[in-house]
């Protein structure tokens, strides 16, 4: 049982590095990146702060929100989000980095980048959500809505990523006076990256299976 345990969470931590790594590719395809990324990536654009860095201080704003919207129902063990925060950010900026000589030139080079992206990332959140051990900051903040609200999850996460593109948006018209880290790969990833979730869960069920809490 341990074994299994220490197995899940090994799975969770991968996925959680396969996301950062997603994030950077589409970032990278300079289409805009992900709805989750893109407040932090327009804030990165504009301040000295990296991507990275600036996700960990909005991921970490993502935890408080989940502790003051649930109170005494937020289970303590949800705190590794912290830890979780600090792993996802790090490799974003590892990532963003190991991708720097690379540029996409052209249209059609950046929708391929974007799509290996999105293709990435998708698979990333299987694995991470397949163990069903912790939530990133994200998701928490999105689940807390969710259970307070008594909405659901699906329309709550809809609704978040729309605010938070909207705030991107809004913040890059300040900032350049145009949209900058916010465009049509931010729409195609928002829309596309749930499908191939969803894709992963028909072609590799095993997955989900081999790591599911009751296993032995």
């Amino acid at each position: 049982m341990q074994q299994h345990l220490v197995r899940r969470y090994s799975f969770f931590l991968l996925g959680v590095i396969i996301n950062s790594f997603g994030i950077a590719l589409i970032t990278k395809a300079a289409l805009g990146t992900s709805p989750i990324s893109s407040v932090p990536y327009v804030f990165s654009l504009r301040f000295t702060p990296t991507l990275g860095q600036f996700t960990f201080f909005v991921n970490f704003l993502f935890i408080v929100g989940q502790i003051v919207l649930l109170r005494r129902e937020f289970q303590k063990i949800q705190l590794l989000q912290i830890g979780v925060n600090v792993l996802f950010s790090s490799i974003i900026d590892v990532s963003m980095n190991l991708l720097s000589p690379f540029a996409p030139q052209g249209f059609g080079q950046e929708l391929l980048w974007l799509l290996a992206g999105c293709a990435v990332l998708a698979f990333g959140i299987y694995v991470e959500v397949s163990p069903k051990v912790l939530m990133v900051p994200g998701e928490g903040l999105v689940s807390a809505l969710a259970r307070v609200s008594g909405i659901e999850f699906g329309s709550v996460k809809v609704a978040f990523d729309v605010t938070l593109m909207s705030l991107a948006a809004v913040c890059s018209l300040l900032f350049f006076h145009g949209l900058q880290g916010v465009g049509l790969g931010t729409l195609i990833s928002a829309v596309l990256v749930g499908l191939i979730v969803q894709l992963y869960r028909r072609l590799f069920p095993g997955i989900a299976r081999h790591l599911e809490p009751q296993a032995v």
